[in-house]
């Protein structure tokens, strides 16, 4: 990232949370972004922790990318350069929390204590009236030194239930208004799950205007009729990042990739994609081409290519008829190049995937292995997984199992884990392919990554250091 001043940056933000997951914080955080873009406003949203999905509405609603912020697995120091950064050139800055405020180790909570960022809470009022004062007071003062910006009822019944609700909580707790059930049309959600999460807002031809909806509902509350100098008790001052010298982070970057031409596959089975991983193999030189193996583009010319995660298993049968990609990409490993499957790009090249149904489609066949689609999640959470070249930290989250006979290179483990204590995810290589359900943050050692991408100087570079 482009370090443009060493001085501090103030711009108004929030951390929308609430008690626990499916409370309604995307929906209500993308309604507040596209509420004050449509009013003009240039608005920078976050996510914090891992997610692929709920970024795709927040830059809907803002009109600009979406990062991931997180102390563990991005890191204190591109969380700070990120923020301050969008302080210099947004109006706005929202950050969507993960899970609960004070869920996982760290927290949202941590990551809002740690830069001074008023936290707005968003709590599910179905089936609740003056108790909802307890839950906002609770997250208020659970543990010290948050700073508070108010709470928001969601999914609220009526304008007397809003009144109930409102008698519940303490002044200090701050009433920011109630938002009643929004539906895109009678008995269907505004922002449609299916498993791993929302249904991605491209897929949906209509999301804008869905947005639009939850902004209206927004601005009818006191949050959303606050006034833009009102908004400015919630400014920030965002220190500027550290000389990368002094940023603590797990490892520098090199031109590893220089001269590198690395495919990446990018449509709706192969979505799992985070910006700043495409600005970490850029910023070591890497050239970027896409391609849609859905539509039947061919595997552009490359010294490499990386299959990230996504929805195979939704369009197994498309995939599986799309023989001249396959055939390209068999070409490309039986010819020594790499390749990095994360997850879904993983699955794609195995044998086939059985349903959660048990019924068996038949994929590229490059892997061995046989995946398999189940109803429970069979991974999630934190991980880091070692490799030949680094330690790399990322995630987990997928249903699907896979038996295979490919040689095992390592296994993931949770950051607090021993180091003898591997219990996450599979690192698996055939040939010159090496894949796992572990998806990689590639700045966490940006090495490793060139590395998996078959970079020359990144395995020499590692051979001296060893």
């Amino acid at each position: 990232m482009e370090q443009r001043t060493m001085t501090p940056a103030r711009c108004p933000a929030l951390l929308i949370t609430a008690p626990a997951s499916g409370q309604g914080k995307t929906t209500l955080t993308a309604a507040l972004a596209r509420l004050h873009a449509r009013q003009g406003r240039r608005v920078q949203v976050f996510k914090c922790g891992p997610d692929y999905l709920d970024p795709h509405w927040h830059q809907l609603a803002s009109g600009a990318p979406v990062h991931s912020l997180d102390l563990w697995m991005t890191g204190e120091a591109d969380a700070r350069a990120r923020l301050h950064a969008a302080a210099l050139s947004a109006d706005l800055i929202l950050i969507e929390g993960v899970m609960g405020l004070y869920d996982g180790s760290p927290s949202a909570a941590d990551l809002a204590r740690r830069f001074g960022i008023p936290v707005l809470a968003v709590i599910d009022a179905g089936g609740m009236a003056a108790t909802l004062g307890a839950v906002a007071y609770g997250l208020q003062h659970f543990q010290p030194g948050l700073r508070w910006a108010g709470v928001l009822a969601n999914r609220v019944a009526s304008a007397r239930h809003a009144q109930l609700l409102q008698a519940g909580v303490h002044a200090d707790s701050h009433w920011l208004g109630a938002v009643q059930r929004i539906a895109a049309d009678a008995g269907t959600a505004l922002l449609p799950q299916r498993h791993l999460g929302l249904v991605a807002a491209q897929e949906l031809a209509d999301g804008m205007q869905r947005l639009d909806s939850a902004a209206d509902a927004l601005e009818a509350t006191a949050l959303g009729q606050r006034s833009w100098q009102d908004w400015q008790q919630w400014t920030v001052e965002f220190a500027p990042p550290a000389p990368a010298a002094e940023a603590g982070q797990p490892e520098a970057l090199g031109p590893w990739l220089d001269g590198r031409v690395v495919a990446v596959a990018r449509d709706a089975a192969f979505s799992f994609v985070y910006p700043a991983n495409l600005e970490c193999l850029r910023a070591m030189g890497a050239q970027l081409r896409f391609f849609s193996p859905l539509a039947g583009e061919r595997l552009p010319a490359c010294d490499a290519l990386w299959l990230p995660g996504g929805y195979p298993e939704l369009h197994a049968a498309q995939l599986a008829a799309q023989g001249a990609v396959q055939a390209d990409i068999r070409a490309h490993w039986e010819a020594g190049r790499a390749i990095w499957a994360e997850c879904g790009g993983m699955l794609a090249l195995c044998e086939g995937i059985a349903g959660s149904d048990g019924q068996w489609t038949p994929l590229w066949g490059l892997m061995p292995g046989r995946a398999q689609m189940q109803k429970r999640l069979a991974g999630l959470g934190m991980q880091q997984l070692s490799t030949p070249w680094g330690l790399l930290r990322g995630h987990s989250f997928h249903y699907a199992r896979l038996e295979s006979g490919a040689q095992v290179l390592g296994r993931s483990r949770r950051p607090d884990a021993d180091a003898g204590a591997e219990s996450g995810e599979w690192l698996y290589r055939h040939g010159s392919l090496h894949a796992s359900f572990f998806h990689a943050w590639f700045a966490s050692h940006p090495r490793a990554v060139a590395a998996l991408l078959g970079a020359r100087q990144a395995l020499d570079d590692h051979r001296e250091d060893t």
